[in-house]
């Protein structure tokens, strides 16, 4: 692995160089890790005003129809756009169940457009634990318009909210019910709602789900953009409403571009993702500690106070919490 024939290929949009570099970012090798970050900051993707959108909603609602629908629209319209399809993964093998990929034929023939699945492992929050250097590496490769499409939808999918400036919920007609358990969580993240399929419902069915989010989404709190959010009509396999829903998505931008938003939130974004990296650096340093230094339970000792113990003696007096 050589870190300037790396940044050099990314940097001209050599994709087979930017899938081998996203590959090695999901390596749980640590000199893999290693590698990466240091591509990272050599290919410096932060100076990119790019626009990441994520995308999720309901199983069966059509998620890679649909965007395969709004990738052929933004690439027919000079975007450059890169789609991180997270898919469910095989418990047995860790790989990857559905193949976005092989569903978003015609997009992935598109020179401007990049498709990457990958396998979530049993992750929580929708994403992989890379998605986050995915998307850095795809920003850095000229790919300014990142969709991330999420495994499904309910109250864990909140981190991909943590890596995006905007997210967007797929709902179907006649779905509300369904709806009740999760929509607190995931309506309030939305920015956006597309009711999605409506070539195969009833008008009155479609219009009806239109009336309905739009009330519910008057008693959600505001959104810390001060963004008032828009509900649209439409279907992924037939192309309609996508056009007005990217009227939206740039409405949308200009609209934290010119209030700060969009900065702020990135700021707080990589705060947040530095947090998560002490987290994890910890978990490995623990794990190395508790490989060569065993646990020794004792029988006057609670579970806790064996934890507590072993700490103590391997990480000295830590402030109490």
């Amino acid at each position: 692995m050589n870190l300037i024939d790396y940044k050099s290929a990314i940097t001209h949009g050599d994709i087979a160089y930017l899938s081998k570099a996203i590959t090695l970012a999901e390596s749980t090798k640590e000199e893999h890790q290693i590698f990466v970050q240091q591509l990272i900051k050599a290919l410096e993707p932060a100076k990119i005003n790019s626009k990441r959108i994520a995308i999720t909603g309901i199983p069966g609602v059509g998620k890679s129809t649909f965007i395969e629908s709004l990738g052929k629209l933004l690439v027919n319209r000079g975007k450059k756009v890169a789609v991180l399809a997270i898919d469910p993964s095989s418990i047995l093998s860790k790989g990857s169940i559905l193949g976005d990929k092989t569903r978003m034929e015609e997009l992935a023939r598109e020179k401007n457009a990049f498709i990457r699945p990958s396998a979530n492992n049993g992750n929580l929050g929708g994403i992989t634990i890379r998605t986050y250097e995915s998307m850095l590496l795809c920003e850095a490769a000229g790919f300014d318009h990142i969709l991330i499409e999420t495994v499904g939808v309910g109250q864990s999918e909140v981190l991909v909210n943590s890596i995006t400036d905007l997210f967007l919920f797929l709902q179907l007609p006649g779905s509300g019910d369904d709806l009740q358990g999760i929509k607190r969580g995931i309506m309030e993240m939305a920015d956006l709602i597309f009711i999605n399929k409506t070539d195969i419902f009833e008008e009155k069915l479609s219009k009806e789900a239109k009336l309905d989010i739009v009330r519910s989404l008057q008693f959600l709190p505001a959104k810390p953009s001060g963004w008032k959010r828009k509900t649209i009509l439409g279907s992924g396999l037939k192309g309609e409403g996508i056009a007005t829903l990217w009227e939206q998505i740039e409405l949308y931008f200009d609209f934290i571009l010119e209030n700060g938003y969009y900065e702020r939130n990135r700021k707080e974004q990589r705060a947040q993702q530095a947090k998560n990296y002490v987290f994890e650096l910890a978990e490995k340093k623990i794990k190395a500690l508790l490989s060569r230094f065993p646990l020794h339970e004792h029988t006057d000792e609670t579970a806790f106070e064996t934890a507590q113990n072993w700490i103590k003696n391997q990480l000295g007096d830590m402030p109490n919490v």
